[in-house]
């Protein structure tokens, strides 16, 4: 958990039990006037609509293929180890909106409309990663190969999350950039704009662990 002015910001994983308690515990304890979720418009209704949306087949025309199959992948991958520990992916997003609906808390939604990240990837991506996605994906597939290191009921220490983004940048240096650079920058953006329209308001920030040093970052050092 980190602070910045009227922001609190709490590093989740998507598929994790204790990410799920520490939102509801910490939304009871600090009474936030605003929730700040890692969020948009689409991923927030997909989420909480009982009839679940996904992104179609005919959706490729808008995202192109790159974009639909890495956002089928990651779905899957995130689905798939949300199995292992028993907890569906987004629980800790859900677990606030139920919270602050509860309690009359105000949602904001900070993140990239998905459909400008998945339509970057598709443009950016090069072939050896495009390779690299698709291989690594039927290597997973083939030989089941299980995070050991690893938690899955936790939230990586800052350490961990260091390692692994440091790999992935290094094997994925453009989606790297679209998935987490800029994202970065577009949540900082909307964060400061809180800041400014609601000052006098705490505000709890949900993101995902690998985003929230970085964000907390570029507002501290306001290089944004």
């Amino acid at each position: 958990m980190l602070t910045y002015k009227n922001l609190i910001l709490i590093g989740t994983s998507h598929i994790s039990k204790d990410s799920v308690n520490q939102i509801k515990t910490s939304i009871l304890k600090e009474k936030p006037k605003i929730i700040a979720l890692e969020l948009d418009k689409i991923r927030f209704n997909s989420l909480t609509s009982k009839k679940k949306k996904k992104i179609k087949i005919k959706n490729l025309k808008t995202i192109g293929f790159t974009g639909f199959l890495f956002n089928l992948i990651g779905a899957w991958v995130e689905k798939r180890l949300g199995k292992l520990v028993g907890v569906s992916p987004g629980s800790e997003m859900i677990a606030a909106i139920k919270l602050a609906r509860k309690n009359k808390i105000k949602i904001l939604l900070i993140d990239q409309d998905i459909r400008i990240t998945l339509k970057k990837l598709t443009k950016n991506i090069s072939a050896k990663e495009k390779l690299n996605l698709i291989s690594d994906f039927l290597i997973s597939l083939i030989f089941r190969q299980r995070i050991n290191k690893i938690d899955l009921r936790k939230v990586p220490d800052q350490k961990t999350i260091k390692d692994l983004k440091k790999q992935f940048r290094k094997r994925y240096p453009k989606t790297y950039k679209i998935l987490v650079t800029e994202r970065n920058n577009v949540m900082a953006k909307n964060l400061n704009k809180i800041i400014n329209k609601y000052s006098d308001k705490k505000t709890i920030v949900i993101i995902g662990a690998g985003h929230q040093e970085d964000i907390f970052n570029l507002l501290k050092n306001e290089i944004i």
